[in-house]
């Protein structure tokens, strides 16, 4: 058994007669534990080129709803190469169209901005829980 101090701030300090080693054993169950339930939010990257076409605009935005709505924060990039710094515009279109289609599914957390030779934004998903669907309209009893 040891004397083992719990609370040094308090005044007089508190202290414990126990066993110090499986003290320090629950203490690290107990934080194995809270480790287990963490959401882990990880950052997933979509690439849009300027001259994207219609149909893979459309496919990569369903994969940045799939990405919110699993929780995942979304950074959306547009590479320009070459002339095609001259066409910053078109880019800063493409990223506009993707955050107002994605609407109240996710939030802006950075706007548009250009880095180098990349324009990104970063969207982040809403505050409700992850996979948590947006609750239907209970209908009334009728009264008869």
């Amino acid at each position: 058994m040891d004397l083992v101090e719990i609370s040094p701030t308090a005044q007089p300090p508190v202290c414990r007669i126990m066993d110090y080693g499986k003290y320090l054993y629950q203490q690290e169950k107990k934080e194995r534990e809270a480790k287990k339930h963490q959401k882990i939010i990880t950052v997933k990257e979509v690439k849009f080129r300027i001259n994207v076409d219609d149909h893979d605009y459309e496919t990569k935005k369903n994969h940045v709803l799939r990405f919110l709505d699993d929780g995942d924060k979304v950074k959306a990039t547009i590479f320009f190469r070459g002339r095609e710094m001259t066409r910053t515009g078109l880019g800063r279109e493409i990223l506009e169209r993707l955050i107002k289609d994605i609407g109240d599914r996710g939030v802006v957390e950075f706007r548009p901005r250009q880095e180098g030779n990349t324009l990104h934004a970063i969207l982040a998903p809403n505050a409700k829980r992850p996979g948590e669907k947006a609750a239907a309209p209970q209908p009334r009893a009728s009264q008869a």
